[in-house]
């Protein structure tokens, strides 16, 4: 199961709120975001990222970097499907994209090998994660073999939204509800200062 799922980290946003930095290289304790999640997912042997810009920025992470195909941020969908696309052409034999995005430190370790039962169990094509009532569609288990409909959808139907997308399909929700959210992502100066707090507290436990 592991070698039928790459991780594909989400990092090709603008983070506008923060001043346009790398949300996933802000720091929660001395660490990167991406640290965080490269822990919680080191069980996967098949990694990479979806940025845009300098390369090398990233180089201290040991991952392919895999810019938008289209030109323009058009979003969280077009870096889905510009890892899709690696992925059939460099890592041929998987069959599921995992995607992340690169804003939330807390992701569950377990997150992929659930999504990945609850799509075997339910045979969906893409399997959502969801959370004390909000559904996560960032963080989403894709067939790898939607590659071809995504990218009609995206350059043909103009579709930027992930849900306008997933509800043309199968998709199936899997529920991590937990305090604190496993999905709390950083998105201003206020929530890198809870994050820290919630790091503090289950340091002192």
């Amino acid at each position: 199961m592991m070698n039928d799922i790459v991780v594909g980290f989400l990092a090709g946003g603008l983070a506008k709120r923060l001043g346009g930095v790398d949300k996933c290289l802000i720091e929660i304790s001395d660490k990167p975001i991406l640290y965080w999640q490269l822990e919680k997912t080191a069980q996967f042997p098949n990694r990479i990222l979806n940025a845009n810009g300098e390369r090398e920025r990233f180089a201290k992470f040991n991952l392919a970097v895999i810019p938008d195909f289209i030109d323009g941020y058009l979003g969280p969908l077009c870096g889905i499907l510009s890892m899709m696309k690696y992925t059939k052409k460099h890592i041929p034999s998987a069959k599921w994209l995992l995607s992340c995005a690169t804003d939330a430190p807390f992701i569950p370790g377990d997150l992929g090998e659930r999504l990945y039962s609850k799509g075997m169990s339910s045979n969906a094509d893409i399997i959502m994660a969801s959370s004390n009532g909000r559904n996560h569609p960032v963080f989403c288990l894709w067939n790898i073999e939607l590659e071809d409909a995504l990218e009609e959808a995206i350059l043909k139907q103009d579709i930027r939204k992930i849900e306008l997308f997933t509800k043309m399909f199968k998709t199936v929700y899997e529920n991590f509800s937990a305090t604190p959210d496993p999905f709390l992502n950083i998105n201003t100066k206020q929530d890198i200062e809870y994050a820290q707090i919630i790091i503090n507290s289950t340091n002192k436990t």
